[in-house]
């Protein structure tokens, strides 16, 4: 929106010699406005959180009062992926988070067969062995899942051992999420 636009618009709101077509002008113009704002606001929370911004950073600078508040205007806002909606996107994101931390949850529970399984697939997969580096075992679970593909010809029963692990964290998002299903209908 050029800056003249904006003056037009200042002019129809406070001018004392408007016309019906000037006002009908600033209107469309507003809109416009809008439209543009509004796909700004989610680049520009995006581009913050990019640069390490914190929801609670971000909450006083949106008008709001919790980093809650603010996430959640991110995910309203955000463009949507599919046919979603805002509440839907909130949901997902609140969903994927607890899943998130039930696989979390279970792969501290089996840190040691994680870790010994890691150390195998370490010595063929480059990807797990610098995962292994990490001190949250919660690290090993993606790269172990992504490295069944190669590890599959080389060594068909490590392959086995990554595919349980691979089902287990699957069965740990399904229950999660089947919890959660179940408490929104209460």
């Amino acid at each position: 929106m050029a800056s003249g636009d904006y003056e037009n618009i200042r002019h129809a709101v406070e001018g004392d010699d408007v016309g019906v077509g000037q006002v009908l002008t600033a209107l469309v113009l507003l809109r416009r406005l809008r439209e543009e704002l509004a796909a700004w606001e989610p680049q520009l929370i995006a581009s913050a959180r990019a640069m390490g911004t914190s929801w609670a950073e971000l909450a006083p600078a949106l008008g709001l009062a919790s980093r809650q508040a603010a996430e959640r205007r991110y995910l309203r806002l955000r463009p949507s992926e599919g046919d979603d909606t805002a509440e839907g996107r909130v949901r997902a994101e609140r969903d994927r988070r607890a899943a998130d931390r039930a696989v979390g949850r279970w792969a501290r529970e089996n840190a040691g067969s994680l870790r010994s399984l890691a150390g195998q697939v370490g010595r063929v997969d480059v990807v797990v062995r610098r995962a292994l580096e990490v001190d949250d075992v919660v690290a090993l679970v993606a790269p172990l899942v992504e490295s069944l593909g190669r590890v599959r010809v080389e060594d068909p029963e490590l392959a086995r051992e990554i595919q349980a692990v691979s089902d287990r964290a699957a069965e740990v998002r399904r229950d999660t999420q089947v919890l959660r299903d179940n408490q929104s209908r209460r």
